[in-house]
């Protein structure tokens, strides 16, 4: 298990270094689903206009401003999403697991691992819902931009903060 420090670190270092680690979900009947994740997504502060805190830090986002280790499940269309959030208290800051080993896309991972909203703010530890688990897996990887953020200026739309493993 990871803990609390590991995600205090910036998302932008620790998007890349999340994937090959294994999220793991402790489900209602106790069982443990451990998925290895293969795409991940960074999203860094006020200053960056494809960030849920870009323009309020109230409501939904607010989570991001807490110190890194929390889980931000959050809806887009009809899917709930996993956002982790890093990075220091005060800095909104996080990275959306896109993809686990078998499941391609922020939604079909949510679905895979039956996110639920009353997750939110959960801490990212084995006493909870949702943790990471590092078993030295490191994947090779590629860095892209990001998709699905059309509403954000032509910067952050161009920035290489997407990350998805390479297939051997």
């Amino acid at each position: 298990m990871l803990g609390r420090g590991y995600y205090l670190s910036s998302a932008v270092d620790l998007a890349p270094d999340m994937l090959g680690k294994l999220l793991c979900r402790r489900f209602d009947d106790g069982t443990v689903g451990r998925f290895r994740i293969t795409e991940t997504e960074t999203y860094f502060g006020e200053e960056d206009t494809a960030c849920h805190a870009h323009r309020c830090s109230t409501g939904r986002a607010r989570i991001m401003y807490s110190p890194g280790g929390l889980a931000y499940v959050h809806r887009c269309h009809m899917y709930n999403l996993l956002t982790v959030v890093t990075g220091p208290e005060g800095h909104p800051e996080g990275v959306l697991i896109r993809g686990v080993e078998g499941h391609d896309g922020p939604g079909r991972t949510g679905r895979a691992l039956s996110l639920d909203l009353s997750m939110y703010g959960s801490p990212m530890s084995p006493q909870g819902h949702l943790w990471l688990e590092d078993d030295g897996f490191r994947p090779r990887y590629g860095a892209h931009p990001r998709i699905g953020i059309s509403y954000a200026s032509e910067e952050d739309r161009g920035r290489l903060w997407r990350f998805r493993a390479s297939q051997p």
